[in-house]
């Protein structure tokens, strides 16, 4: 390779790739045609887009699309256990020229295939690639992460689709926003952002860089630039009528943590509201028989039980028989055979982790579900809305155990959820704006005087 040929392998796609949509399924609600279209046009786009919206149909859409204007082939990237769902989807828009590879093999023109085993394709047998769930890649160590980053910026057609973008950090829009060809991560963070590190203003504690105030109006109308977001069709000027939400009961139940806290090698005498992560663990681990024998005694007849660590997980596999465990020891083929198996009703109770299995799956069948939270509001919102989204006919019911010196926890996860709901409301009022960033010179341009 020549040194030309090495930058030019190393640089971002720049121009502009959208056309006029070819295709606009018959069976799209009209707000899903609407998403289709804006985003075919564009090109590149991120659409963040809550559960049950129909995410699947409109990224199959948009990679027909592709396929009809360029005749080359689209890869759809997924959470495991989601391929099926893409291939059912496929079939009721009547989309045949798809499949799901777990190889690197394939002979349709769209093509499926897992985060996890993207190392088996070459980017230059793609003209355009879709990240379904893309805010999982938070979840994947660096190595696999920069495979996918890279793998990405180098096609020319490009899609992000997530319910959660950036649940608890403005930040996180920066890799989207520079995975999709645009402002780049760290010129993002000069635009719009101010470091803190020497600010001591309560309300930035903990973040190294906080949104610039006079700059927050901006910063929505430049991220509506190249993504959509929408919780329901109103957002966007639709009617909700077929997408109201069941009821949601979220049920708090403390056990008592039996074991005294070990701190700087000193037990303590009495525990009280843990504080720390390290305060936070202990509690974990001390109450880890008490909160899984409560987790059974809640348990319904269909259910999954979100836990953390693996002795949570044994625990309750050996608890409660008639529950299967996925493990991440497990290959990958296993996990995704009992997570079918689960989708199809063939298990009736499965024991997970939301870093394992929070992503993309539909499972409203099920409308129960047992949580031990953690600091993670993107884990928690992900698992209750495998069940609790548009389409579940049933009232949902989560039941939340934590130990007595977790109320922290409790406090922190609603936190994050009125923020995330005043972000919401935020994008909502930014939608009649629109930003358009240029490089101004603002000084004369001065020559060298040897010119």
């Amino acid at each position: 390779m020549d040194y030309q040929s090495f930058l030019q392998s190393k640089k971002h796609t720049t121009d502009h790739f959208g056309f006029a949509p070819n295709y606009l399924p018959d069976i799209g609600f009209d707000f899903q045609n609407h998403i289709i279209d804006t985003a075919v046009r564009k090109g590149r786009m991120a659409i963040f887009a809550d559960t049950g919206l129909g995410k699947t149909l409109i990224q199959l859409s948009i990679a027909y699309n592709i396929v009809q204007e360029t005749n080359k082939r689209v890869l759809i990237l997924t959470p495991l256990a989601v391929a099926f769902q893409f291939l059912k989807e496929a079939w009721m828009l009547g989309i045949d020229d798809i499949e799901h590879s777990k190889d690197g093999k394939f002979t349709k023109k769209i093509v499926i295939c897992n985060y996890e085993r993207l190392h088996y394709f070459n980017e230059n047998d793609f003209v355009g690639v879709i990240c379904d769930e893309s805010s999982i890649l938070k979840n994947f160590n660096g190595k696999i992460k920069t495979q996918i980053t890279s793998f990405v910026k180098k096609i020319p057609y490009r899609f992000l689709s997530t319910a959660t973008p950036a649940p608890n950090d403005y930040i996180e829009f920066g890799t989207s926003s520079e995975a999709l060809g645009y402002l780049p991560y760290m010129d993002m963070l000069q635009r719009f952002f101010r470091n803190n590190e020497n600010n001591i203003r309560p309300q930035e504690i903990g973040s190294r860089w906080y949104l610039k105030p006079h700059a927050k109006n901006d910063f929505f109308s430049w991220l509506l630039l190249w993504s959509v977001f929408v919780k329901k069709p109103s957002d966007l000027g639709f009617s909700d009528d077929r997408f109201i939400l069941p009821t949601l009961t979220e049920n708090i139940h403390e056990v008592e943590n039996p074991a005294n806290w070990v701190v700087n090698g000193q037990m303590r005498l009495f525990n009280s509201i843990a504080r720390t992560m390290t305060e936070v663990r202990q509690e974990q681990q001390g109450s880890v028989e008490a909160r899984c024998e409560k987790a059974v005694e809640l348990s319904s007849d269909v259910c999954v039980y979100w836990c953390n660590f693996n002795d949570e997980g044994d625990l309750l596999d050996e608890l409660d028989k008639d529950a299967v465990q996925v493990k991440g020891s497990m290959n990958l083929d296993k996990k995704e055979e009992i997570l079918i198996a689960f989708s199809k009703g063939e298990i009736k109770k499965l024991i997970t982790k939301p870093k394992i299995t929070s992503f993309g799956l539909n499972w409203q069948h099920c409308n129960h579900t047992i949580y031990f939270p953690t600091w993670s509001y993107e884990q928690y919102y992900q698992a209750i809305r495998r069940f609790w989204r548009f389409g579940q006919k049933n009232e949902v019911a989560v039941d939340l155990i934590i130990s007595d010196g977790q109320k922290r926890v409790i406090d922190t996860l609603l936190y994050k959820k009125k923020k995330a709901d005043e972000f919401q409301q935020t994008i909502r009022q930014s939608y009649a704006k629109q930003l358009h960033i240029k490089k101004e010179i603002k000084q004369p341009i001065k020559t060298p005087v040897f010119l």
